[in-house]
């Protein structure tokens, strides 16, 4: 333990833990074990947990979701309104602050692209990630199966 110790003492060490924990969701021995196996070469090391990540994202998809929140979002105009329903296994993560940003940047999307096909479209705020590369994501951090129920985008006048 003493070696460990004395390494997270290494601030750059440190950094790259926590930079790479905070991205994929991984536990700080996992994180350390990854890096000491690609040489501490933080891309690597990265795709390496994603990957394992998603893998666990797979295995979840079967999980009942009866938990989760309802969001909107009110463009400023108060012309476009949004609603998203967001379900996850339990309340514990819905309440969790991934999933709320989860719900939120999904209704900010629905908003601005509308709610036909959302799940394929491109996240306006990264155009690399589809929003189900965004659920997947926070489902990979939480450990929890978090499914996108009803989505509804109102405009008035139309």
């Amino acid at each position: 333990m003493s070696k460990i110790n004395a390494e997270l003492k290494n601030n750059s060490l440190y950094n790259k833990l926590k930079k790479i924990r905070e991205e994929t969701g991984a536990g700080v021995m996992r994180v350390k074990n990854v890096l000491d196996e690609v040489k501490g070469d933080e891309k690597k090391a990265l795709e390496i947990l994603k990957k394992e990540g998603f893998e666990k994202v797979a295995k979840r998809e079967g999980r009942e979701t009866k938990q989760g929140k309802v969001f909107a979002y009110t463009h400023h105009n108060n012309k476009i309104v949004s609603i998203v329903e967001l379900f996850s296994e339990t309340d514990f993560v819905a309440r969790n602050e991934l999933f709320e940003n989860l719900g939120k940047d999904i209704a900010l999307q629905v908003a601005s692209m509308g709610e036909k096909g959302i799940e394929k479209q491109e996240f306006i705020k990264d155009p690399s990630k589809t929003i189900t590369d965004l659920i997947k994501e926070v489902i990979a951090k939480t450990g929890e199966n978090i499914k996108l129920g009803r989505v509804v985008r109102t405009e008035l006048g139309k």
